[in-house]
């Protein structure tokens, strides 16, 4: 593929300063137009060594308001970069909604046997399976932001070896820039011929409709600056326009009082859940069989912590539950016994504005433990599909899809080597009504009871089939 790409394409005298400043102008007017549409864009360079990132790159801000953009340079991994799961730091790096996140290489350097080398470096067989699941990763990742709205735009600049060769010669002689050209950029020059194919496959596996790949033959600086500038108001072009279609059709439903996506209807007795109706809520213990239990489980649990911190597993505890079931009292005696410094409690409200302006995983995958530690949540990703399913604060195909992206995201991180432990905490409605008058009648306990309590109370139902199909939907092997 990249062999029969004719490198030898550039622009006559005259025609770069007779292009550029329209596509220039029409680049900075389509920055505000995202930015008022609340579009976030990732446009991400990846290419050879000394291709000419940084100067193109450079060329495509020049129109852009600084305050509306930000550069994310890629380099190797860190010593931090292996605590963590391999996407978490792009997680990271997403630009929220409106601003433009410009990435000098990316997570494609997930791909490349530097980095598989790092996190496995005696087992060929092991790189395979990494790189298999890494891609589905890269995959899964692009995907969800694609859903999400977000534009991503790639870039491979390529180059010949020829070519190369004669650019890491100029930058090693010039005593300005010899310190870009080390021993690792000559020996990935002398494996350029070996490394086609890997560059190929992850451009040919990851080439898809919501983040397609454009090769731009970079020989000519003044040819790849003209491509990048065409292609990226063409790509936000199309996008605006994608989105003002979607408008009109909605407003065209809304006129015709079609209906749109709302809560779920009032289920009959025939659609009642049969997980919660068949528990046994009757069940009891003694009080002194609780308390030896509980201490020998929290003696063995810190215990735990000190050997999860050892071996640099993190391990991940979510709580869901109908209010008032206990989840605070339970992560309470959770964290009795645990070293202060080896755990975080997240607890999990409704979305702050920041958090509404990226991806509704992203705060999540922000909080991630670091190996060795433990995170236990308060409430989850899983909102997703209860509160914001059944309140409207997500649309049908929002919540509907989540049902995939949260078995995603929780297989990315059982991958990298995660404990994940999901408790869901049931009572009945009578139980509820006895905790719900108990808080209210509590001076120290009024705070944990407020409106919203009840009124959630009389959506008992609708909460009760998304929790149900929640639990068919995600408890995976």
């Amino acid at each position: 593929m990249l062999e029969k790409i004719d490198l030898s394409r550039k622009l006559e005298k005259g025609e770069f300063k007779a292009l550029a400043p329209s596509l220039m102008d029409r680049l900075g007017e389509l920055q505000r137009l995202a930015k008022s549409a609340q579009v976030p864009i990732l446009i991400l360079f990846e290419g050879w060594d000394a291709a000419g990132k940084g100067t193109l790159m450079n060329q495509l801000i020049q129109p852009l308001d600084p305050r509306g953009f930000r550069v994310h340079n890629v380099h190797e991994a860190g010593e931090n970069d292996r605590f963590y799961p391999p996407l978490k730091p792009f997680w990271d790096m997403t630009p929220p909604k409106g601003r433009i996140g410009i990435f000098n290489k990316s997570w494609y350097r997930l791909l490349t046997d530097d980095f598989l080398g790092e996190l496995d470096p005696a087992h060929a067989k092991g790189r395979k399976n990494l790189r298999k699941n890494l891609f589905d990763d890269i995959l899964s990742f692009e995907g969800q932001l694609a859903q999400d709205g977000n534009l991503i735009i790639k870039f491979f600049l390529h180059i010949s070896k020829k070519e190369q060769k004669k650019r890491l010669k100029k930058l090693s002689d010039n005593p300005c820039t010899q310190w870009r050209v080390g021993p690792k950029d000559w020996m990935r020059h002398e494996n350029y011929d070996a490394t086609i194919p890997l560059v190929e496959e992850f451009i040919l596996k990851t080439d898809k409709s919501h983040a397609p790949w454009t090769i731009v033959e970079a020989h000519d600086p003044d040819y790849a600056c003209i491509k990048i500038l065409t292609t990226v108001s063409g790509a936000i072009e199309a996008h605006l326009a994608r989105i003002e279609s979607t408008k009109s059709t909605q407003q065209r439903k809304s006129a015709k009082h079609e209906p749109s996506a709302a809560a779920p209807a009032t289920p009959s007795p025939t659609m009642a859940p049969t997980i919660f109706r068949n528990l046994d809520m009757n069940k009891t213990i003694s009080d002194s069989k609780y308390h030896q239990e509980l201490e020998d489980l929290q003696d063995k649990l810190t215990q735990i912590g000190y050997e999860l911190y050892q071996k640099r597993r993190p391990m991940v505890i979510a709580f869901e539950g109908v209010d008032a079931a206990g989840k605070g009292g339970c992560i309470k005696r959770l964290t009795q016994c645990l070293d202060p410094r080896g755990y975080e409690v997240i607890p999990t409200s409704a979305p702050n504005d920041w958090e509404k302006a990226h991806h509704y995983l992203w705060r999540f995958w922000t909080a991630f433990p670091k190996a060795g530690h433990i995170g236990i949540y308060d409430r989850t990703w899983y909102g997703r599909v209860l509160v914001e399913r059944v309140e409207g604060f997500a649309t049908e195909e929002e919540w509907k899809r989540a049902y995939a992206e949260i078995n995603e995201m929780e297989e990315q991180w059982l991958n990298y080597g995660a404990i994940l432990l999901k408790f869901w905490l049931q009572i009945d409605q009578d139980e509820q009504f006895q905790r719900f008058s108990l808080r209210e009648d509590t001076p120290q306990k009024q705070w944990k009871i407020t409106d919203e309590d009840w009124r959630n109370r009389d959506k008992w139902p609708l909460y009760e089939i998304a929790a149900e199909e929640m639990l068919l939907r995600t408890s995976t092997k």
